[in-house]
């Protein structure tokens, strides 16, 4: 299977989630799909990634904004997000064995930095 046809499967199931996430209430806004290996480096050097090996670089992951009773619940605290966005994050890993919710990342809050990305959605290749 091709990096497109992989992408095209990706972006099929990203619309689901979308209209899934519509369904539920939620009123969504367009975050970022594909990312250059310049702003990618840049996240990296200012902490917002983890990695230099996103897979917003290959257009396999997005992120989107999310709003629900003009609350936008990307700004909430990282437990508070977790908790409002759990059901669209286990929609979107029920589609495919290779979809990540980012915030299945790293939940462990006794940490002093956990690694959360709630508005985030990606498929393995």
């Amino acid at each position: 299977m091709s990096l497109s046809d992989k992408q095209a499967a990706f972006l099929s199931d990203f619309c689901l989630l979308v209209q899934y996430a519509k369904g539920l209430g939620f009123k969504i806004t367009p975050g970022e799909l594909r990312r250059t290996f310049e702003q990618q480096k840049i996240y990296f050097n200012t902490g917002r990634s983890k990695t230099m090996h996103s897979s917003h670089l290959i257009a396999m992951a997005g992120d989107l904004n999310f709003f629900l009773n003009d609350v936008y619940v990307n700004a909430l605290p990282g437990e508070k997000a977790l908790e409002i966005l759990k059901p669209v994050g286990e929609f979107w890993e029920s589609l495919n064995s290779k979809n990540i919710w980012g915030g299945n990342f790293d939940r462990d809050f006794s940490r002093k930095d956990p690694w959360i990305d709630t508005p985030h959605f990606q498929r393995n290749i």
